[in-house]
């Protein structure tokens, strides 16, 4: 049942900035919801809104400055210890909050009467410290007593424990996060309002779009952007910050060109993959056609440089982060006013992306017919995990995967299970439940979820092999199938046999 490749060894410290990426993308991409609403908030009634209302736009300081931080600290305490960790975390930001805010009011009671005063540093770096710390913090704590309190005394032991570490955690965050934070976002926007003032800021593309292809993005995206992005959406009611990654254009571009200039299985499949990248935003689905011919790299740069170029030049930007990168994403976030630039921004990188591209493809002469599989199975072990989004277009051409599982009860509930829980493992999860339907047995869900987020009521689960392990910790009673690849469909068809095999008709 299984057949094995051999993937490219990726670099120590590679592996360690897609993890750190990962931790950081976790906390942040669950609360996507409320940046959006956020996002829609200032869109609609503050001043220079849509719909302006002065009693309604009250709420977009206290959302940015309080809200969005404590949800992003509790997620992330979640992820480490549960909803205990999520209390502690979230209560512990607050305190880097309020000794930001001291900090700042400290400094600006000092400044002469003519100068401008500092504003609010949002505490989103804080929150992404603090959630963690303070949820192992309690942890830890938990480890100590685990069996050893007496009965009847759980409770009680349990909820000051938890106080207590959330107190501290609180000082910590007060004392020594605040002051770090405020430097750390000082330096952060002082170098992007130099690459702004220098009209540099479009060499930023000479790190993103590597960075992306080889899934090192996250940490630049939501450690670095994102922040200093709400930061100055706070100030100025949008940032182009948020679409130095998120432009679609790149991706269509090169796309297009492989549907011109390609051939073989590349070119059959790039436009769905356009389809998918362009509209449904999961850029993932092109990085196995750049890794296929490296050189294309310079395309998607020179389409990036391009874009951030356009935008800069129209001072064009959005009001919250555009997730996934769809174009709908794109244009729901976009500032009022800013339409033609950010539009202009998003194809003028298109073209340039597809031109460069289609000289690139037309002075290669090898043949792309066997490439996309093993670009593909590169693909996956630079983002250590799978990649099932890419099975609706590379069928049978993928390389084979490893499946470790023998079903021997009925099954009824199966998690398709990745470390975000979003994106392409959601369109693993839609190939899965159709096949199974398919095959006539409609008493089967299919659904995806994080691997955090798992419990132990699933019948079967489908992970990477990496990721088995972690998958086994959270649901120990399930069947597991562990892949290296879930690009090609005869996978499918034997979970399909699975489930046929041992679910009555």
């Amino acid at each position: 049942m299984a057949t094995t490749f051999t993937a490219p060894t990726g670099s120590g410290a590679r592996v360690r900035i897609q993890k750190f990426g990962t931790f950081l993308s976790n906390m942040i991409m669950p609360n996507i919801p409320a940046l959006i609403a956020w996002g829609l908030l200032t869109a609609l009634v503050i001043d220079v809104g849509w719909l302006p209302n002065a009693d309604l736009a009250t709420m977009v300081g206290p959302i940015i400055h309080y809200a969005l931080p404590i949800l992003i600290a509790a997620t992330g305490g979640r992820m480490v210890h549960g909803d205990r960790g999520a209390v502690v975390g979230g209560f512990a930001v607050m305190g880097a909050i309020a000794g930001s805010d001291l900090l700042v009011a400290n400094f600006n009671a000092d400044l002469p009467a003519d100068a401008a005063p500092l504003g609010q540093v949002h505490m989103f770096i804080g929150a992404m410290i603090l959630g963690p710390l303070s949820a192992y913090a309690i942890k830890r704590v938990d480890a100590l007593w685990d069996g050893k309190i007496k009965v009847g005394f759980e409770m009680l032991v349990n909820m000051f424990s938890a106080g207590i570490v959330a107190f501290l955690m609180a000082i910590v965050g007060f004392w020594v996060v605040a002051p770090i934070v405020n430097e750390v976002m000082e330096v952060l926007g002082n170098a992007v309002e130099w690459l702004v003032d220098n009209n540099l800021l479009p060499l930023t593309s000479l790190v993103i779009e590597p960075a992306k292809v080889f899934f090192l993005n996250n940490a630049i995206n939501h450690g670095v952007l994102t922040p200093l992005g709400l930061a100055e959406a706070a100030e100025s009611g949008k940032s182009v910050l948020f679409l130095l990654e998120a432009n679609p254009g790149p991706g269509l571009g090169l796309l297009l060109a492989y549907t011109f200039f390609g051939r073989g299985v590349p070119r059959a499949t790039a436009p769905g993959a356009a389809i998918i990248q362009f509209f449904g935003g999961i850029h993932e689905i092109y990085f196995p056609y750049v890794l296929m011919k490296p050189r294309l790299i310079l395309a998607m740069v020179a389409g990036g440089m391009t874009g951030v170029a356009i935008n800069v030049a129209f001072d064009v930007g959005l009001r919250a982060p555009a997730a996934p990168g769809s174009i709908f994403a794109v244009y729901a976030q976009t500032a009022r006013g800013d339409y033609l630039g950010v539009t202009l921004g998003v194809f003028g990188a298109a073209a340039v992306t597809l031109v460069v591209a289609a000289l690139l493809l037309k002075m290669d002469k090898s043949e792309d017919e066997g490439d996309l599989s093993a670009a593909t199975a590169q693909m996956e072990a630079n983002k250590g995990k799978k990649s099932s989004v890419a099975s609706t277009l590379t069928g049978g051409a993928a390389a084979a995967a490893t499946a470790t599982a023998t079903a021997t009860r009925e099954i009824r509930n199966i998690v398709f299970a990745c470390d975000a829980g979003m994106g392409s493992s959601a369109m693993g999860a839609s190939v899965l439940r159709k096949k199974i339907q398919d095959a006539g047995h409609p008493e089967v869900t299919v659904v995806n979820k994080a691997i955090a987020n798992l419990d132990d009521s699933y019948d079967l689960v489908v992970s990477h092999q990496d990721l088995t392990d972690r998958a086994r910790q959270k649901t120990p009673s399930a069947e597991h199938v562990s892949v290296d690849n879930f690009m090609a469909s005869p996978r499918y068809d034997e979970i399909v046999a699975m489930v046929r095999d041992n679910n009555p008709t």
